[in-house]
């Protein structure tokens, strides 16, 4: 696959407060940031063919920047997570860049390149896989569940694709989200060598968290 690492992608991993309950405000130059991203995802393969996908299945028009304001609403509108403070979060905070809840909890962080990133600052530290019986990943495995600790605090476990891009992620996640009504959406596919249970939760007409669940891998079950 190809991933699309640009300075943009990084960029937009250090836009957001990280922690629910405190009110956000976005930036003329991080919606330009935010724009640059979907335009320059909106030209990859993968999308072009989610975009493709979703018009016939009549949840996205046929024009660009129609699509383009979806994906923008979906990913990027901030909302309140904690209702008790303001606009908070968004689906990119929460999938891609990791939020804390009161200093106390992890939320999200389900994206690699962030969970590298974060690591070779020394803010995150990996503590292993979780596997069950004889069941160990190799490097062929492309999703994995892991724990590790962040900002001080441990996430007993998180699963995340490995060394995807993020334009195959969004894609996935999107048409998930459109092709379901429900709070939470799941679907079982097979990719390559891998059985995947995929889940969505909504909040609104946004994306609440998004995140891979490995259900077996080259043919061993977990």
């Amino acid at each position: 696959m190809v991933i699309y690492l640009s300075t943009g992608f990084m960029k937009l991993l250090d836009n957001y407060e990280r922690s629910t309950g405190v009110a956000e405000r976005v930036t003329a130059e991080e919606i330009t940031e935010n724009d640059s991203f979907l335009d320059a995802i909106l030209e990859t393969a993968v999308m072009k063919r989610a975009h493709v996908y979703l018009i016939g299945k009549r949840k996205s028009r046929s024009a660009l920047r129609r699509f383009k304001s979806q994906l923008y609403y979906m990913w990027f509108r901030l909302y309140h997570r904690d209702r008790n403070g303001g606009e908070d979060s968004s689906g990119f905070e929460h999938v891609f860049v990791g939020e804390t809840k009161f200093g106390r909890e992890i939320l999200g962080l389900h994206n690699w390149v962030q969970f590298y990133l974060q690591e070779k600052q020394e803010i995150l530290d990996y503590k292993g896989y979780k596997a069950r019986d004889n069941d160990v990943p190799n490097e062929d495995d492309h999703v994995l569940n892991v724990q590790f600790s962040w900002h001080g605090l441990v996430k007993p476990v998180a699963s995340a694709f490995v060394g995807v891009s993020p334009e195959f992620e969004m894609a996935i996640f999107t048409i998930l989200f459109l092709t379901s009504t429900e709070k939470t959406t799941t679907a079982v596919v097979n990719l390559d060598e891998y059985q995947l249970e995929m889940v969505v939760h909504r909040h609104g007409r946004s994306i609440g968290t998004a995140y891979p669940k490995l259900l077996s891998s080259n043919n061993r079950h977990v």
